[in-house]
């Protein structure tokens, strides 16, 4: 079997095509260069081959590199990583010069490269390589270097040729936030060169009346000058200090890549180019054997993807989604009736007035209107989408439903109440799941006449955003529960998780310490300046002050109050109770309040409220800043390691993953359980130890920490392959 074949038609053309055998998409393995290698070798020694068009035998071009290639690139360390890139930069520079005379620069044979539709990663870098680029007329196509959104970035000329070819300013957004464009947009902004109805016959034409200068880069020609100049021109001055100083203020200098991909794209562009490939293979190099980079391909590539694939996946047969039932029009239930109206699913929407109903249909549309202003939906669509939507107050509309989503108040006896009118109406045979952040799915299951029938589905605000689900088994839950959850939330287009049931699941289990810890703080007397800076000077999108601004504290009031009641003297938090009532008694009860702990201006946020510090006055002393970041990861994740060990998560790859997507958890260290790998199970067990014994239980080392620690062990190496830890 071979992922590249070659035919050479009677015109001369020899059409090279990368089909993977038994993938959807194309990906590059190091076995699939030496044959593309070997086929353009053939093709220039071949007197009969006037010129070669590569080109893909699937609907797309190709996903990327096979990174689980790249993973394994870093066991043989960095000299094998090295070397393996070199290897790459080969192929694709013999592609580029063509077979032609290094010194005159002719003699070569022309190659054009045809995208039918989306080109990422490697699947852009070796196009790039070619002479002249076709897409066709695809705009469900994606064209883009996306390397830098798993902790790494383009290492196989990508970088180098990108910034030769647009500059340095106008590469940046397709290299530093791995932009994505359609091939009209990619065409506008100089990455490819035409855009096509047939781009095939345009392709044989060009490579069959190319002339010698046409194959001939800008960097090879002689005289060649960088778009918008070098580091030392006047213009290019400007552009990379500016660049630094983005790179840092974005990435808080805990994401290497980027600082890496900077570090190449300067030292490159003050050196030939072959050199400038040498250079930013070595920067390659050493982002790869960061163990930063690991963790996030890991759990932000192999492992997102195998859980959106179904690896916890009950085996029964498929559960997909006919009609669905969404009980309550909120903002909740009408971002579940969107997304799941644009994945082509109908949709029975029921509020307890036609007026809410309509409300919650015409979120959908202020969505679709939005994206017809971006040009990414027409009017058709939008029709398509908005027709699968019945908004009505009527029960008997959801005969026929196969699965109902709650999601009305966060209130036992409404959800009671919907439930019952629900199960008299749906067949047997229907999955009824709620959509809860907190409430217990056992305790609401006993409303359901059919428990094995019944589970939990928590959607984080707003759905259409939002990639994570939550999926919650209660006690009596059953396998065809879970599979028809999993099977809606993959057809949705989301990244799926599944927990057994406890108070606060797994997601918030995490974050509300995390929040806490920083409003603990604020009435230990620390500077909340100093809490939120250390929360996203280590990587966490938002300090916990302004996430509870953002989530409202009147929520945390009601939060609290309820598991207060429910612990009874067991209820640890109530220190921080007492800022966050006084916060409310003061009428700061966050963003949408316009005042919050952070003073706001028609929803533009400011600093910090003065009026903090009055009632909780700044400590003398400030603690360090590590020590103030220890207190606040900390918190979470000795949360995740107990949610596992008691066996409320069952998989740490969905603890990985679900932290990052579900509320932001310093991406790059690719979740609580590899953060911990990095740190190491002993030096987090001598941070928690030395924490406790000055604040207490809640950052008691757990068991299974102390286990690993003692036995020099990590989390991923016993449990990485997704074995529970009771069974381990």
């Amino acid at each position: 079997m071979t992922d590249f074949t070659c035919d050479l038609g009677a015109d001369g053309v020899a059409v090279i095509t990368w089909d993977v055998p038994g993938k959807s998409m194309n990906v590059m393995s190091l076995e699939g260069f030496a044959q593309l290698s070997a086929l353009v070798d053939g093709c220039l020694a071949d007197p009969a081959c006037k010129g070669i068009v590569l080109t893909s035998g699937k609907k797309d071009f190709a996903g990327g590199m096979d990174l689980n290639v790249i993973a394994k690139m870093r066991e043989g360390g960095a000299e094998a990583i090295f070397a393996g890139v070199m290897q790459m930069h080969a192929v694709l520079r013999k592609i580029e010069r063509a077979g032609m005379d290094p010194k005159t620069l002719k003699g070569g044979k022309p190659i054009a490269c045809v995208l039918p539709g989306t080109a990422l990663g490697i699947g852009l870098e070796l196009p790039l390589s070619c002479h002249r680029i076709f897409a066709a007329e695809n705009p469900k196509a994606k064209i883009g270097l996306p390397e830098i959104m798993v902790g790494i970035f383009p290492g196989a000329g990508g970088t180098t040729r990108l910034v030769r070819k647009m500059g340095a300013m106008m590469a940046a957004p397709f290299l530093l936030e791995g932009k994505l464009s359609d091939p009209k947009a990619a065409k506008a902004a100089g990455i490819i060169d035409e855009v096509s109805a047939d781009p095939m016959a345009a392709a044989r034409d060009w490579v069959l009346n190319a002339t010698e200068a046409d194959l001939v880069k800008p960097w090879d020609a002689k005289g060649y000058k960088m778009p918008g100049g070098a580091p030392y021109h006047p213009a290019g001055f400007m552009t990379y200090v500016g660049a630094s100083a983005m790179v840092s203020a974005k990435t808080m200098g805990v994401y290497p890549a980027a600082k890496a991909l900077l570090s190449a794209v300067y030292e490159g562009a003050l050196v030939p180019f072959d050199q400038a490939l040498r250079i930013e293979a070595r920067w390659f190099t050493k982002v790869l054997m960061n163990p930063s980079s690991t963790a996030m391909i890991r759990s932000l590539f192999i492992n997102k993807e195998a859980l959106e694939k179904g690896a916890n996946r009950p085996k029964v047969a498929d559960q997909s989604v006919k009609k669905l039932g969404v009980l309550g029009a909120g903002m909740m239930g009408a971002g579940i009736a969107y997304v799941s109206a644009n994945a082509g699913i109908e949709v029975v929407l029921i509020d307890a007035s036609q007026e809410a109903a309509e409300r919650g249909k015409a979120y959908a549309t202020g969505i679709l209107d939005k994206g017809i202003q971006r040009r990414k939906v027409t009017e058709a669509k939008k029709a398509e989408v908005l027709g699968r939507i019945t908004a009505t107050t009527d029960y008997a509309a959801l005969a026929g439903c196969d699965l109902v989503v709650e999601a009305v108040f966060e209130d036992p006896a409404v959800k009671a109440e919907v439930t019952a009118k629900a199960e008299a109406v749906i067949p047997e045979t229907a999955i009824f799941a709620t959509n809860t952040s907190t409430l217990p799915i056992s305790g609401l299951a006993k409303a359901s006449q059919r428990p094995a029938h019944f589970i939990g589905i928590h959607f984080f605000s707003p759905v259409d955003k939002m990639n994570l689900v939550e999926i919650i088994k209660g006690k009596d839950t059953g396998e065809v529960a879970v599979a028809k959850a999993l099977d809606f939330v993959r057809a949705i287009r989301k990244t799926p998780i599944v927990v057994n049931d406890a108070r606060f699941f797994y997601a918030n289990r995490c974050i509300i310490p995390y929040i806490n810890e920083g409003i603990r703080m604020v009435a230990e007397g620390v500077n909340p300046v100093l809490i939120e800076n250390a929360a996203k000077l280590v990587g966490m999108p938002l300090g916990p002050l302004q996430l509870v601004d953002e989530t409202s504290i009147d929520l945390g009031v009601k939060i609290a109050k309820a598991t207060k009641a429910a612990m009874g003297e067991a209820y640890p938090d109530g220190a921080v109770d007492a800022v966050v009532f006084w916060m409310a008694e003061q009428g700061r009860l966050g963003k949408k309040a316009d005042a919050g702990f952070y003073t706001y201006d028609a929803g533009k946020r400011g600093g910090m409220w003065e009026g903090l510090a009055a009632q909780y006055p700044r400590a003398a002393a400030q603690p360090e800043l590590s020590h103030v970041q220890h207190r606040l990861l900390m918190v979470q994740v000795l949360e995740a390691v107990r949610a596992f060990e008691q066996g409320v998560l069952t998989d740490i790859r969905e603890g990985d993953v679900g932290a990052i997507l579900g509320w932001g958890f310093a991406p790059w260290s690719g979740g609580p359980f590899a953060w911990l790998d990095i740190l190491g199970a002993a030096r987090a067990v001598e941070i928690c130890d030395a924490l406790s014994a000055r604040y207490g239980a809640r950052f008691e080392t757990p068991a299974l920490l102390r286990d690993i620690a003692a036995k020099g062990d990590s989390f991923h190496a016993r449990f990485g392959g997704g074995a529970a830890a009771k069974a381990a």
